[in-house]
């Protein structure tokens, strides 16, 4: 490989690793192997829109894991902060951006979503912004629209809104600002109801769904390709990914500062050949 493909993979690997995206992040192994549990006892609040076809035991999603995001192997090991190989995170970013250059080649649509607005929103914005620029429709279906999520306070009515030609749910009566606040949730209700929406008006459909948790999850289940981000204490993805629902899946901590994934957005464009 050349130095000038080096040098900005390099970079991107000590961002990785300075900013905590990657190596010891700060999802902790006790919280990993509680999602494992929740995972292998088919809890809804783990599976976030996955339906596995086959039976996952915890020490399955361990060594899934720890293949698919570098975390320990030892199921010994409970306590701790959890660790993602950058080496696994830059490998995924370069298959993240090949299927952007292939759908931005195709001037396909396209779907955005995220379940962290208030650290990723800006990091799908900025793909939103490149592949509309290669002449994708950024689709928005479902603005506006209503849907009743299971948070820890019980059913609370959220809109789905799109800044940016991202989507994300906003608490119902919450105040409109036009900038990044909104809900954090894993839930798939959000894609389901896009989705719905897009076929009820009669199309477009995306070709492919961009975003994290249940967008993911939820658009893979009903067999739309779907990739994005995921930390090591979402195995949903990774087990969709596993049995061919999910087509690539970044294993970083998805919770850092907004400013930390803009080099990503950067390394993804330019390797995708996209303008950002």
């Amino acid at each position: 490989m050349s130095s000038t493909r080096t040098a900005p993979r390099d970079r991107l690997r000590g961002h990785l690793l300075a900013t905590r995206l990657a190596g010891p992040v700060a999802t902790t192994r006790e919280t990993s192997l509680r999602s494992y549990r929740l995972f292998a006892a088919r809890d809804p609040r783990a599976l976030i829109g996955i339906d596995p076809v086959r039976d996952w035991r915890q020490s399955d999603l361990i060594e899934l894991m720890a293949e698919k995001c570098g975390v320990s192997a030892d199921p010994e090991h409970t306590f701790g902060h959890d660790v993602i190989d950058p080496e696994l995170t830059l490998a995924a970013l370069d298959a993240f951006a090949d299927r952007l250059r292939e759908v931005a080649r195709r001037a396909a649509p396209v779907l955005l979503g995220t379940g962290h607005p208030h650290r990723l929103l800006g990091f799908y914005a900025g793909l939103a912004a490149a592949l509309s620029a290669a002449g994708c429709v950024v689709l928005r279906p479902a603005q506006g629209l209503c849907v009743d999520i299971l948070t820890r306070f019980g059913l609370r009515t959220h809109r789905l809104e799109y800044v940016g030609g991202v989507g994300f749910m906003r608490p119902w009566g919450a105040e409109r600002t036009g900038g990044e606040p909104g809900a954090h949730t894993h839930s798939p209700l959000p894609v389901r109801l896009a989705l719905d929406a897009a076929a009820d008006a009669g199309g477009p459909l995306p070709e492919l769904v961009i975003g994290d948790h249940g967008w993911v999850c939820g658009a893979g289940q009903l067999g739309f390709e779907a990739m994005g981000p995921a930390d090591v204490d979402d195995p949903a993805l990774f087990v969709g990914q596993a049995e061919g629902r999910v087509s690539v899946v970044v294993p970083l901590d998805d919770a850092v500062r907004t400013a930390y994934y803009r080099p990503l957005t950067r390394y993804v464009l330019n390797r995708a050949c996209l303008s950002p």
